[in-house]
């Protein structure tokens, strides 16, 4: 089964928590602090491979979890690193944040592979804090927490050249003519339900991929038939074949319909150079519908008359599109936008403070959280470094301006202490 689009979410591992413990030996006296530090937790990896075709091994997978990184162990030995997942995908592959729609990355070449959640440094043992003012420190740091994204994975065939045209005008047909491709023939519409890739060599040596894309219709821009499951395939195309059915009653009329939803949907799509194929050409009627067609579209696009049923004209054809290739240029799928870093001389509050009922306050922020997360809170001196950090950012201050009282509460993620002046 084509499967071309997944949503999927991923969690990087979590780093392993830096260990407490002393060193007690015969014979050493004071042996000092031997915490070690915790192990990486295991990062999230998308590579893409020739060997599969289609998203079907995510249809079903919800969600990927790496594993968290050992703990840290007495000796000053480290804990483990977790290993990391390595999530194969066709190329072809695009990478989306399903929350903001931005692209994280382009899969487009083979063995390509890109970091998707980092995991967690592992925290500090014990040993990592001693000093000579503090020689016999009980405090250790827990292992930074992993990243967790909703991704979406959409896949865009590699293709040089698109053969578009509404449903039944011989594209399948063609293609079948062209390449080794085998595509599902028929007289109905619809006949190609998920795109066909056909590799066409030529006498001189030269070659190109040809994506069989399924029939559209007016209204396909906005996701009526197959609507964006065709036009997403069509975005790395870089040369259009649109074929033109001769044996219907106003083929230029077809001609306007799929330029429309083109049009319609962007993506650079007029800009790319198009054959116009005008297909069935076997008559005397059909070659006078085809030269209408020629002398309407003078100037504007190419035109070649064939007969995929008789083999006639597609030498000729592929002949032009190769000459259409040589020139033709690539097509970014999205704009990379260089970043620019822009310095802020107003430096963010590290934390906000709510009040969301009577003797209850709030802390929150970004920063203030992930420091707390990282606080081993399982000793005095723990609880003491946090609240020392809590006073150093100022926090006191901004509960008396708020006007907290002695007894208030005061809450921290799932760390509650009272406040008192």
């Amino acid at each position: 089964m084509f499967i071309d689009r997944a949503r999927i979410t991923v969690k990087s591992g979590k780093g392993g928590d830096g260990c407490i413990a002393f060193r007690h030996e015969k014979y050493i006296d004071r042996g000092g602090p031997s915490g070690g530090n915790g192990g990486r937790g295991g990062s999230i990896f998308f590579k893409a491979t020739n060997s599969q075709f289609t998203l079907m091994n995510y249809r079903f997978t919800r969600k990927v979890v790496a594993k968290d990184g050992g703990k840290g162990m007495a000796k000053k030995m480290y804990g483990h690193g977790a290993e990391d997942i390595i999530l194969e995908v066709p190329v072809g592959t695009i990478i989306k944040d399903a929350a903001t729609q931005n692209v994280l990355c382009d899969l487009s070449n083979d063995g390509q592979m890109f970091m998707v959640c980092k995991g967690g440094r592992g925290g500090k043992g014990n040993a990592c804090f001693s000093s000579s003012r503090n020689r016999a420190p009980r405090i250790a740091e827990n292992g930074a927490p992993g990243e967790e994204k909703n991704l979406i994975l959409e896949l865009k065939l590699l293709a040089d050249v698109g053969l578009v045209g509404l449903p039944s005008v011989g594209k399948s047909t063609i293609l079948s003519i062209i390449s080794k491709a085998k595509p599902e023939i028929a007289d109905y519409p619809f006949t190609t339900l998920s795109p066909q890739l056909g590799v066409t060599y030529l006498r001189d040596g030269s070659s190109f991929v040809v994506a069989d894309l399924p029939g559209l219709i007016e209204g396909a821009s906005k996701g009526k038939g197959l609507g964006l499951t065709f036009l997403r395939h069509i975005e790395r195309c870089r040369v259009l074949v649109h074929v033109l059915d001769m044996e219907r009653e106003e083929p230029l009329k077809d001609y306007e319909i799929i330029q429309s939803e083109l049009k319609s949907y962007g993506a650079h799509l007029m800009e790319r150079p198009m054959l116009i194929v005008c297909n069935k050409v076997e008559d005397e009627e059909t070659k006078e519908k085809a030269m209408q067609v020629k002398e309407a579209l003078k100037g504007i696009h190419p035109v070649h008359f064939i007969s995929a049923i008789l083999h006639e004209g597609i030498n000729e054809m592929l002949l032009k599109i190769r000459d259409m290739l040589k020139d033709a240029p690539s097509y970014p799928l999205f704009e990379e936008k260089e970043e620019v870093k822009i310095i802020d001389a107003t430096q963010k509050e590290p934390f906000k403070i709510t009040h969301p009922e009577a003797h209850h306050y709030v802390i929150s922020g970004d920063e203030i959280e992930k420091t707390y997360l990282m606080i081993n809170l399982s000793t005095d001196e723990g609880v003491l470094r946090l609240l020392k950090i809590l006073r150093d950012l100022k926090v006191e201050q901004k509960l008396q301006e708020m006007g907290a009282e002695d007894g208030d509460s005061v809450t921290l993620l799932d760390f509650e202490f009272t406040y008192f002046s």
